[in-house]
């Protein structure tokens, strides 16, 4: 097999490959070393490798009946997706030192599945931002145009994916984080329903159910494979999903029963503009549903997006308080204003504030903006609207300067906790211009997709993003791969990078 060959399958296909012995799993490893070190150099995708573990692994590996993707090349994200005895610092630099003690539950799914681990990919500090350049490792660079941002928090990921790198690679979503980079670089990118995905061990829930593990991929089969995977019920978790029997291989290829219900709007929740090629993405998505007969309405979404984002940023204020509370246990000091980037810092300034009962009505308004969002889907099936509000932002656009920064530090301090949570919404509102679809999936617990469908003028992909009842990917899915059929689907049509390298094998 040549790298364009490779570069060009799913994981689905490279699985099947490995089980008729058309391939070893050696050889798939060689190949995504050999694309990845092509690359990455350019990207910034990929943190931490194991090139040499991963090649003894590939050729001792012993395939068993439970190995669905049996020498697989797979990359994890650089936060809460442990692989024991490797790094893992979260995108911070006080974490520089951080071995992994134990595989995550998650990861222990991917190892049961047959998935060699190439490495952990970049990620902002902590998660916190939907760009993914942090201050001790630098930016991650977009496939389709190395000026631009490849998107966050899962944009190491995004990149790794959309370069050809591996088919698959571990993503989270706790803001949007999946289906952000998705967008961004015409990438698949769903975010299951809230507790369908495993945490921990040691955790029962992540940013109190807000966000869940998943993966990035290029085509629909691969991340209906993954959840086939990855479901569970884990009596030790938070939040339990039921299981989907019928699996979602098998679903993905069935028709509608019937026409769908869904409803679409193009309006920005917080109120901040929508760039016209968001705009044309969701109207197109609309006509091409019209002509498969489903009936569209244009409907409002029914919640207060800013007074949710609020509530948002109170909740992410307390996670960090708490974080650096941890943090300065084991270090055994207080942190310092130069230990942490000043997202981190503002949010933890803020969240020593934070009351309980505080903290308590904030997740209480997550629970009324899901009883809205239930009673919107007792009259539609599905909720559409732009998974970003822009393509991405160019590299450094949504990096706070030096001076901004230094300005935010001294606001914060004498600030009364009302004013600290106006200036965390101040300080994000430049990076929630860009992205202010995605959050509500998150709050509510229900599944949410981006799919690629659109090109700006500038050849930088834009996702659409269809939402669900919780516990529904299964239509999700369905109407994923319908699409994907389609000439509404762009993928990697444009990706130079992509595109490129499957050249070579022609």
């Amino acid at each position: 097999m040549d790298i364009g060959t490779y570069i060009a399958k799913d994981a689905t296909e490279l699985a099947e490959l490995v089980r008729n012995g058309e391939v070893l799993p050696k050889e798939l490893v060689q190949l995504s070393i050999e694309q990845l070190e092509k690359v990455n150099p350019s990207l910034n995708a990929i943190l931490f490798t194991r090139l040499e573990k991963v090649l003894q692994e590939a050729e001792q590996m012993e395939r068993k009946s439970s190995h669905s993707f049996f020498g697989v090349p797979i990359l994890l994200k650089n936060i809460s997706q442990l692989l024991k005895g490797e790094s893992l610092t979260s995108g911070s630099k006080l974490l520089g030192d951080n071995i992994a003690r134990h595989d995550s539950n998650f990861v222990s799914k991917l190892r049961e599945a047959g998935f060699i681990f190439m490495g952990h990919t970049n990620t902002p500090e902590f998660g916190l931002k939907n760009i993914s350049e942090p201050v001790a490792y630098g930016p991650t660079r977009n496939p389709w145009n190395l000026d631009y941002s490849a998107g966050g928090s899962s944009g190491g990921s995004a990149a790794a994916v959309a370069s050809g790198i591996v088919p698959v690679a571990g993503a989270s979503d706790g803001g949007g984080s999946i289906r952000i980079p998705a967008s961004f670089t015409g990438l698949f990118g769903l975010k299951p329903t809230r507790g369908r995905t495993p945490v921990g061990p040691g955790v029962g829930r992540q940013w109190q159910g807000a966000s869940i593990d998943f993966v990035l991929s290029r085509t629909v089969r691969d991340s209906a494979a993954m959840l086939d995977l990855l479901q569970t019920i884990q009596p030790e978790a938070a939040f339990q999903t039921p299981l989907f029997i019928e699996g979602y291989s098998h679903i993905i290829y069935k028709e509608f029963h019937q026409p769908l219900r869904i409803s679409f709007t193009t309006k920005s929740p917080v109120g901040t503009p929508v760039s016209d090629d968001a705009v044309q993405a969701v109207m197109k998505t609309v006509r091409w549903l019209e002509s498969q007969g489903h009936e569209v309405e244009e409907f409002d979404t029914p919640v207060d997006g800013v007074k949710l984002m609020q509530d948002y940023y109170v909740m992410n204020s307390g996670e960090i308080s708490s974080l650096a509370n941890q943090l300065e246990a084991g270090l055994g000091r207080k942190l310092t204003e130069e230990d942490v980037e000043i997202e981190t810092w503002l949010l933890n300034v803020a969240g020593q504030s934070v009351t309980a009962a505080e903290y308590s009505t904030s997740l209480a308004s997550w629970d009324a903006a899901a009883a809205k969002m239930a009673n919107l889907h007792e009259s539609f099936d599905l909720h559409i609207t732009p998974a970003t509000a822009y393509t991405a932002p160019k590299v450094g656009e949504l990096t706070h300067s030096e001076e901004n920064q230094e300005e935010l530090r001294e606001r914060i301090q004498v600030l009364d906790k009302m004013k600290q949570q106006d200036l965390i919404y101040e300080m994000f509102l430049p990076s929630l211009t860009y992205t202010p679809f995605t959050q509500l999936a998150n709050l509510t617990g229900q599944p949410a997709m981006s799919i690629p469908v659109h090109v700006s003028d500038k050849g930088l992909p834009l996702g659409v993003q269809v939402m669900t009842r919780k516990g529904e990917e299964h239509r999700l899915l369905q109407l994923a791969y319908q699409m994907e059929q389609s000439s509404l689907w762009v993928g990697m049509n444009g990706n130079p990078f992509f595109e490129t390298a499957v050249k070579y094998s022609k």
